[in-house]
């Protein structure tokens, strides 16, 4: 038997150690790496990112095949969502109303919605509604975001920081999932959601046309707070991305289109950036001062404002009294305002770059740190 030098067995030892450590952290990645058809599911930096190209047909099919068994598991969320807030015998209603509401959706999206549930075999009218309960249900009103002009940042470019806020259960924050999109015909763009989310929440196209939303629950124009003739918001905010590269057109998208509820988008592009409060009757444009636009929960314009005192804007808006802003600054105000167990993503966006930089995996988000995520070569055709 030969001998085997001491330092020869240490280095062994250390290699299975660390092969070891290595297959426990592939282990608890939530999500299942592979390619299939134009799609793709893999990780890059630590971030989980679904790319998917092609027509509403195709890109159905690569979601399906490449995260349906995370959608099973996340299926039980809207059922979850309304017990926990004692809304379960309301479940059944929201269920009819989802299925309106899915008809006056762009036909691509249906045929994509489609496409995926016949190829996964997850519920389609659990998929429709989990698309759409934000639009009749008011939920966590806790979102987020600051944004920086180019002459106030660092970066000679702006700024987009964004806190989603949500009930996550001990659910949500473990399926966070960037997805970039090549629909064919129409402007790439990534929305940083959940499997199984079709529309958009947060997200940034190839042009550098940036958005998060905000949930609002009072307004001053005497609106309904649901609107069931309404294009349910997510799937207009992912319509903006897809055909506009500018604020002024996603202004004029939206002004165009029948809206669900009350919100607050934030937007930016590579020069700008607004803050547009909506509701079913009306479309105001909030812009920010000194180089600064930030957005909570609240509308602020004198046309819809109801009550906009709020702590979390006050504390962003003092970004004001700083000097030129960088990615470090923007994220210790976001963490100031974070909102502890409800702070499932964290997120700073770059327009003139196409740069992401996300924190998700536990909550608070904000008290994570951010990876980089360079959106431009995923966005290229």
């Amino acid at each position: 038997m030969h001998h085997i030098p001491r330092n020869s067995v240490r280095l062994l030892l250390v290699v299975l150690l660390l092969a070891a450590s290595t297959a426990r952290a592939d282990d608890t990645r939530i999500f299942r790496e592979g390619r299939f058809d134009q799609g793709e599911l893999k990780y890059i930096n630590g971030l989980p990112v679904l790319s998917v190209s092609g027509t509403p047909e195709e890109i159905g099919r690569q979601k399906a095949v490449l995260t349906a068994d995370v959608v099973q598991k996340l299926a039980a969320y809207p059922r979850l969502l309304l017990e926990r807030s004692n809304h379960k015998d309301h479940l059944s209603k929201y269920l009819e109303i989802s299925k309106v509401l899915v008809r006056q959706l762009p036909a691509d999206y249906r045929t994509e919605m489609r496409s995926f549930a016949e190829q996964s075999g997850v519920d389609r009218d659990l998929g429709i509604l989990a698309n759409t309960l934000t639009d009749m249900y008011r939920g966590s009103v806790s979102c987020s975001s600051l944004i920086v002009s180019p002459e106030r940042s660092a970066t000679g470019g702006p700024l987009f920081g964004r806190n989603l806020d949500f009930y996550t259960f001990g659910l949500l924050d473990k399926y966070s999932l960037v997805a970039v999109h090549r629909p064919k015909g129409k402007h790439a763009f990534a929305a940083i959601g959940f499997p199984g989310l079709f529309g958009c929440l947060s997200g940034m196209n190839d042009a550098g046309l940036a958005l998060a939303v905000h949930e609002v629950i009072l307004s001053h124009d005497g609106a309904p707070s649901f609107n069931p003739k309404g294009m349910p918001y997510t799937f207009c905010f992912r319509q903006m991305l897809e055909q506009c590269t500018t604020i002024e057109e996603a202004e004029k998208l939206l002004r165009a289109t029948p809206r669900t509820t009350l919100l607050s988008l934030a937007l930016c592009d590579r020069r700008h950036s607004v803050v547009l409060e909506m509701t079913p009757n009306s479309v105001v444009t909030r812009r920010g001062s000194e180089g600064i636009c930030a957005c909570t929960n609240h509308f602020r314009t004198d046309e819809l404002a109801v009550l906009p005192w709020c702590n979390r804007y006050r504390k962003l808006i003092q970004s004001r009294k700083l000097d030129d802003l960088d990615i470090a600054d923007v994220a210790k105000k976001l963490h100031e305002v974070n909102m502890g167990r409800l702070t499932v993503q964290t997120m700073i966006f770059e327009p003139a770059t196409l740069k992401l930089h996300l924190a998700i995996g536990s909550c608070p988000s904000s008290a994570l740190p951010l990876r980089l995520l360079e959106l431009k070569p995923l966005l290229a055709p």
